[in-house]
Formats: structure tokens, C-alpha cells, sequence
């Protein structure tokens, strides 16, 4: 039996990590990744957000509290995703984690979007991303043709200078 389709407007919502020190990891997402905290239960569990949305990620030590990263070989966890609206975006995330002393693992450009590799003080795999418009998506056919190249990481950091687009609204004619 096949279940019927999921919606196309069906996405993602939070991720809800289990790691070591709570304080740690607020410092890693709040910091240097740049969410707001928005609340927090004592030394156990902390909600952040990207603009005012209830939370993107939830950090607990409930199970976890001095826990060990999962070792290699096992399941679990293997990336999650932060996609920026634009490119610029992404390359003002990068610049910030590496002026705050944070590295990457890798870096690619996989045709359909570009990608930083990169990983939480709990080892918990982070791909930042910024996706290209789908009409220009490699293909071959009708098919999604991915891709993996390596990805210009001095052109997209020179993406974090230039100044960031606003669009303003336009009042109403009169």
C-alpha cells in the first residue's frame, strides 16, 4: 500500500537536539549562528528562533546532560538544514561563524543549491544552505540532475561585503 502524497506546501519545522551542556549550546546557536533564544527551562532545555517564529530549535539534556557525541557507525542524525533567503545571507552566516572561531567541514555547490558543511559543539551535523531558483536547477530531462562540485568559497564570503538588498515597500498611489 502507497500513502497518498504529502502536500506541496509541506515542510519542515523545528529540530529538537539532544546534547551535552545546555549553556554550550545556546552559546554555538545564539552566538555564532545567530538565533534568539526565546525561552529556557532552567538548565535543561532552551527553544530558539529565527524572526519570531515559536522555534527553530529546541536544545535539551534531558537523556543527554554529559552525554558523548554518537560514535561513527551508528544511527541517528546525519545533517539538518538552515536555508537562507539569499545568497548573501549565506555568506554573512559564514562570515560570522569564522570571525567567531568557528570552522567548516566542506563546502559544496550541488547545481540546485549551495552548501556548507559544518558541525555543533555536540557533533551534530549542520548544512547552511541557499537555494537557486528551480528554474535553474540542473536537469537532465525531466529529472533532477544533482550535482557536486566544489564551491567558490572566496567568491561567496566576498557575497557578505556587498550591501544587502531591501526591498522596500511601495506607498499606495494617490
Amino acid at each position: 500500500m502507497t500513502a497518498d502524497p504529502i502536500p506541496t506546501g509541506a515542510r519542515i519545522g523545528h529540530v529538537h537536539l539532544k546534547v551535552a551542556d545546555l549553556e554550550r549550546a545556546v552559546r554555538f546557536y545564539r552566538d555564532l549562528m545567530g538565533f534568539a533564544l526565546v525561552t529556557r527551562f532552567g538548565d535543561q532545555a532552551a527553544f530558539l528562533s529565527a524572526g519570531g517564529y515559536h522555534h527553530h530549535i529546541g536544545l535539551n539534556t534531558w537523556e543527554s546532560a554529559g552525554g558523548s557525541p554518537p560514535s561513527p557507525g551508528t544511527t541517528g542524525l546525519y545533517h539538518f538544514a538552515v536555508n537562507y533567503p539569499t545568497r548573501r545571507d549565506l555568506a554573512v552566516a559564514l562570515k560570522q561563524l569564522l570571525d567567531g572561531g568557528w570552522g567548516i567541514d566542506g563546502a559544496s555547490d550541488h547545481g540546485t543549491h549551495e552548501a556548507l558543511y559544518l558541525h555543533d559543539p555536540d557533533g551534530n551535523g549542520i548544512e547552511l544552505a541557499w537555494d537557486r531558483e528551480p528554474s535553474e536547477w540542473p536537469r537532465q530531462g525531466d529529472a533532477l540532475a544533482f550535482v557536486t562540485r566544489a564551491l567558490d568559497v572566496a567568491g561567496l564570503l566576498a557575497e557578505a561585503d556587498r550591501p544587502a538588498h531591501h526591498h522596500q515597500e511601495l506607498a499606495p498611489a494617490r
